[in-house]
């Protein structure tokens, strides 16, 4: 009767034992499924955005948008018209003006410039006053594509964008685009509308000293103003116009030609 009783339990756990081992490939199969999927949806989504990426970039190549992130967020869908001029309608003052207070590397750089991050990384550690260390390529992608939230995630698409725009765009469709869009006033976007606005001529026609009072309030437009400027805006342009003479035309000519790098 014990050896009975022993062999059936022995038979029992034999039987329990072997449905477990049984359904280990089975849940292992799942696994690998699971794993599969998730590793494909991954890919899919990571090929996916740089493809995405390249569109956007490309299309802002070859077409000028009619609108952008930041205009959109400030004005909405009814904003009024916006002129648009081709870089070879812009004075060469206003494409120095914005270099030299914005960018001075912009010839030279891939769309980041180190010692200025760094710069204002160290400067606003113990200030008040917040100084930005982006350059025209980064500016020109947080206002295309961005919001002006100061968050890791933003600044990292930022750096995504940035970095695509320096290397699918040459220099002159970026300042191109930078000129156009950027905001002159709290309804002014663009150097033509801000230089038939400010001073009834064209952004061909715009001198040193009108570009310098135009790139003066790029810092923040809504505050700063350029009719009538203050007094920070009249030392802001000053110091730009004396930057403007020091970098010289030579400047604008790596950006036309950047063999001459």
């Amino acid at each position: 009767m014990m050896l009975w009783l022993g062999w059936r339990h022995s038979k029992r756990h034999l039987t329990i034992e072997g449905a477990y081992l049984a359904s280990k490939p089975v849940e292992h199969g799942r696994f690998q499924r699971a794993f599969r999927i998730l590793k494909q949806g991954f890919w899919l989504l990571f090929w996916g955005w740089i493809g995405l990426t390249i569109a956007l970039v490309l299309t802002i190549k070859y077409l000028d948008p009619p609108s952008w992130s930041w205009r959109l967020q400030q004005q909405g869908l009814d904003a009024p018209p916006h002129t648009w001029v081709p870089l070879s309608d812009m004075s060469h003052s206003m494409q120095l003006a914005v270099i030299a207070a914005e960018d001075q590397t912009f010839a030279t750089n891939n769309g980041f410039d180190i010692k200025a991050i760094i710069a204002a990384f160290e400067h606003n550690e113990h200030s008040q006053q917040i100084r930005g260390g982006s350059t025209i390529t980064q500016q020109l992608a947080k206002n295309l594509f961005l919001w002006p939230a100061r968050s890791y995630f933003r600044k990292a698409l930022g750096a995504w964008f940035t970095w695509w725009i320096d290397t699918l765009l040459p220099k002159t469709r970026v300042l191109e685009l930078y000129l156009n869009i950027i905001q002159l006033g709290p309804h002014t976007y663009g150097v033509a509308d801000a230089a038939a606005q400010y001073f009834s001529t064209s952004a061909l026609m715009l001198n040193d000293y009108q570009a310098s009072l135009l790139a003066a309030i790029l810092p923040n437009p809504v505050v700063y103003k350029v009719q009538p400027p203050s007094a920070y805006v009249v030392r802001r342009s000053a110091w730009i116009r004396q930057q403007m003479r020091q970098l010289g035309p030579g400047v604008l000519q790596q950006v036309y030609d950047p063999a001459l790098d």
